[in-house]
């Protein structure tokens, strides 16, 4: 998913959920606005708020993708069926010089 359609549907009234799977570090530094931190590992060991609706849309993203990328692929483990990667993840939101929350 593109950084400037994320942006739009934020504004929309279905929201998809963000999964931000950055280190806390990372995450504190800024990140988009509503994100869910959710690292990897609490994903795996079921830790992580995640929407209770597995049709809920998740757009997950990360700093330069890997991360993003096992995130999606765990989600999927646990029953999740829509789930995207943001393109250009942070950098990318970053570039486009969309808001972000500290």
């Amino acid at each position: 998913m593109q950084a400037k359609e994320l942006a739009r549907l934020l504004k929309g009234k279905e929201q998809p959920c963000i999964i931000d799977v950055r280190s806390g570090f990372e995450y504190k530094t800024g990140h988009i606005p509503g994100a869910v931190h959710a690292p990897g590992w609490k994903i795996l060991f079921r830790l992580a708020k995640l929407p209770r609706e597995k049709e809920a849309l998740l757009v997950v993203t990360c700093e330069h993708g890997p991360r993003a990328q096992l995130a999606r692929t765990l989600l999927g483990s646990r029953g999740y069926r829509r789930v995207e990667l943001l393109d250009g993840h942070m950098s990318g939101w970053r570039r486009a010089n969309l808001p972000l929350e500290k």
